[in-house]
């Protein structure tokens, strides 16, 4: 998930100032930017719907094709956030960045180990018949391989999306040392990746890793676009849905592609962007907001809220409008599985503590 900041961020137009420097490193403390934690916040619920159909629909269906923008734009966000804030934020010091990002991406690997580990030694896995050594063995190839044994669009391994975004940050480290000298290293890995993953295809060996890890640079280079230039782009959100509309109509005739993932990513972000940028904020919009600077809490603990609601068979079989609710409360329990660490964070040092050391 794109990184949970839990600190202050500094406003968009500060990402304009050349971001690394030999001074000391020093910290901008300006307010967060409330409409990507909107933006990720809405797609943590998108996600919510994402599982809730494979857990309680089918794994199959021409509407995910709907949905495949979830994990491009994640990474895309990460990326994004990567140039656009914490580049900012740190914009005297290289090296503490550099630090700080491939810290959190080890973390995030270690994470997915664990938390599939968990999964796996479970009391229903034994129930199921899995044999744990495969099941270990196979959450040690999803680091280099995506789902390795999945089929017919059933995950092997769960939480697997933390993997590239892992990557991603820890490329970012190396590439943000090489920004002191080359300032255009992000574009150069950028165009590197491009080749590569165009190779990839050309040669039948393509990685949704590789795919992923393009689109998140691709954020990190966007981050670094002038302020003027976001605002061209985001003050014309008509001609956006107009485009939004035209790629629906695109995925609708013909497969999603890796070109289309990439402008869905693109329309669906700046779209999601500008709806969270309104004046009038009410309810739901703070409590989107708040999901979002939780969207790694939220991203796995919708998981396992919707895993427990899928053992309640009588959900699936009392008709539609039950189905329907237990959807509804997948994205209830989420949002109340996120405000209660955010009440417990303000309240306990213990807690803010713990949660920094697992998530932050």
């Amino acid at each position: 998930m794109p990184i949970d900041s839990q600190t202050q961020d500094i406003e968009p137009s500060a990402a304009e100032k050349c971001p690394l420097s030999s001074r000391e490193p020093r910290h901008t403390g300006l307010p967060r930017d409330a409409a990507i934690d909107f933006t990720k916040g809405t797609l943590v619920l998108f996600m919510v719907l994402y599982h809730w159909l494979n857990y309680f629909v089918g794994p199959q269906g021409q509407y995910y094709s709907y949905l495949r923008f979830l994990t491009p734009s994640f990474i895309f966000i990460s990326g994004f956030m990567i140039s656009r804030i914490h580049l900012s934020r740190h914009e005297n010091s290289g090296r503490h960045l550099a630090k700080r990002l491939t810290v959190r991406g080890f973390k995030l690997l270690a994470l997915v180990f664990l938390l599939n580990a968990i999964v796996s030694f479970s009391p229903a896995r034994f129930a199921a018949h899995h044999s744990d050594l495969a099941s270990l063995r196979n959450i040690c190839r999803v680091f280099i391989v995506a789902n390795p044994t999945a089929s017919a669009g059933q995950k092997s391994v769960a939480f697997s999306m933390l993997v590239p975004i892992a990557y991603l940050l820890i490329l970012s480290a190396g590439l943000v040392i090489l920004t002191k000298r080359q300032r255009q290293a992000f574009r150069y890995a950028l165009f590197v990746l491009i080749v590569a993953v165009m190779l990839s295809y050309a040669y039948g060996m393509v990685s949704s890793y590789l795919d992923l890890l393009m689109i998140g640079v691709l954020g990190v280079v966007i981050g670094f676009a002038e302020q003027r230039q976001m605002a061209f782009v985001l003050g014309h959100p008509y001609v956006l849905m107009v485009l939004y509309c035209c790629y629906l109509a695109a995925i609708t005739i013909w497969d999603v592609t890796l070109p289309l993932q990439v402008i869905s990513v693109l329309l669906t972000t700046a779209l999601l962007y500008i709806a969270g940028s309104g004046r009038a904020p009410g309810a739901a919009w703070r409590r989107t907001v708040l999901l979002g600077k939780y969207s790694l809490l939220g991203y796995i603990s919708q998981i396992a809220i919707l895993q427990g609601l899928r053992r309640m068979s009588w959900l699936s079989h009392n008709g539609v409008g039950v189905l329907l609710a237990s959807l509804l409360l997948g994205m209830l329990l989420t949002v109340m599985v996120v405000e209660t660490v955010d009440f417990a964070r303000r309240r306990s040092t213990l807690a803010d503590g713990l949660y920094r050391l697992v998530f932050a």
